[in-house]
């Protein structure tokens, strides 16, 4: 079996550790140097411990939970998931987890402690399940990859913690719109084509918000009636260059074709013409714009971003939804409109995104099959269209009630139900 043997060479001192033969011949592990034993012992267990994990560095476990978050979000999160997964992840660390949690060294945390943090932290704060769903995740994904991919740890103390029950009533923030919103919003908009059609386009395809903002025309096939749905756009911190991104779908699966209705067609056909007739009449003051690569420290492009054109000859981006004057402003196009939905319309407590699920519910009553829903939203697994998208109405309850009657009437019960006297 492997050992360390520590021995004095002039004024400094070396380790040595016999590793398994080669050919029959025997082999060391050696390095000298050290200006004391007890360092040369230290630096040799370490080296030790490598070689019995095959070749893995030795990774002290005296770090602090905290340190340890920001070690895992730079070199975890940042090469693994998006820019604002990260950024979510991020919030609810500084937010929740640091401050109670973060003081304590990674090795010291047990799932005891971690059950009296999710639990007290259900019990503090109202939010919706959902909302302490996505704390719980980023904690358990945390200590998994600190015992699975960096060995800091060899037991996973978050491996069956799960949520308390919260016998709390919280709000839906899910808003299904009826048809009256859908016309009292677009009545009040009639003269903002941009943000209408936008509307139109997400209410009639589900798609998700930025989504709908990463439209391209060369995405859109009119005469085809298809949408080809395979970016995603989002912000970052402003700079000189502005603030907009081009990334994939949230998915995988949120890569897909979606087929235009006759009423989307016509919206988005008049809308082009109308944007082209914009064009004309800002001439050279209509704002173009152009995807830039964005490289890593390798050289590797991670992903785009959106920049104002400054040249005549820079390829032109041929984005749908801007201003009149070809302004580009990201999701920001729906702020003001919203702003005005809440306070002058009163439609409370509604987002642009709710028009996914909106259409979802619609078509699913509808008699779709609830595996093409998911389809049509990018949706690998149907369990998430059910859970985060599907809501149901006192009409479609009332609905399914009627439709059980109709279903299992009969003489018989007409007959027992009267119980005459």
């Amino acid at each position: 079996m492997a050992s360390i043997m520590i021995k004095k060479r002039g004024k400094v001192y070396q380790y040595a550790i016999e590793i398994a033969p080669v050919d029959g011949k025997r082999k060391w592990i050696t390095k000298s140097g050290f200006k004391t034993k007890t360092e040369a012992q230290e630096e040799g267990s370490k080296a030790l411990t490598e070689y019995l994990n095959a070749g893995v560095p030795f990774k002290e476990c005296r770090i602090s939970y905290s340190d340890y978050l920001d070690y895992w979000l730079e070199n975890y999160c940042r090469v693994n998931l998006k820019y604002n997964t990260v950024e979510k992840y991020k919030y609810l660390i500084e937010k929740y987890i640091k401050p109670s949690l973060g003081m304590y060294r990674l090795s010291a945390i047990t799932s005891v402690r971690l059950n009296m943090f999710i639990s007290d932290l259900c019990e503090k704060y109202n939010y919706s399940r959902d909302y302490f769903r996505s704390i719980l995740k980023v904690l358990k994904g945390t200590f998994r990859d600190a015992c699975d991919i960096y060995g800091f740890l060899k037991y996973n103390p978050a491996l069956t913690l799960r949520l308390p029950r919260i016998d709390k009533d919280k709000d839906d923030i899910k808003h299904l719109y009826t048809q009256d919103e859908i016309d009292i919003i677009l009545k009040r908009f009639i003269d903002n084509e941009s943000f209408t059609c936008a509307f139109l386009t997400s209410c009639f395809t589900g798609m998700r918000t930025g989504e709908v903002f990463a439209l391209t025309w060369e995405d859109i096939d009119l005469e085809q009636g298809i949408i080809t749905i395979k970016h995603n756009v989002y912000d970052k911190p402003k700079d000189e260059k502005g603030r907009w991104y081009i990334g994939k779908p949230k998915t995988l699966s949120g890569k897909r074709i979606v087929y235009i209705s006759d009423t989307l067609r016509i919206a988005l056909t008049n809308y082009k013409r109308k944007q082209e007739y914009y064009k004309r009449l800002f001439g050279r003051k209509y704002y173009k714009y152009h995807l830039e690569e964005v490289t890593n420290e390798y050289g590797k492009t991670i992903e785009y971003r959106i920049v104002q054109n400054t040249k005549e000859d820079t390829d032109i981006l041929n984005l749908v939804f801007t201003k009149a004057d070809g302004k580009y402003v990201g999701t920001d196009l729906t702020r003001q409109p919203f702003n005005i939905i809440h306070n002058e319309l009163g439609i409370k407590k509604c987002r642009f995104y709710d028009l996914r699920g909106s259409y979802a519910t619609k078509i699913l009553k509808n008699g779709i099959e609830i595996r093409d829903v998911a389809d049509l939203l990018g949706h690998k697994n149907i369990e998430t269209t059910e859970n985060y998208y599907i809501s149901s109405t006192d009409a479609s309850k009332m609905l399914a009630t009627n439709a059980f009657e109709e279903m299992t009437h009969s003489e018989i019960i007409d007959k027992i139900i009267k119980y005459e006297i």
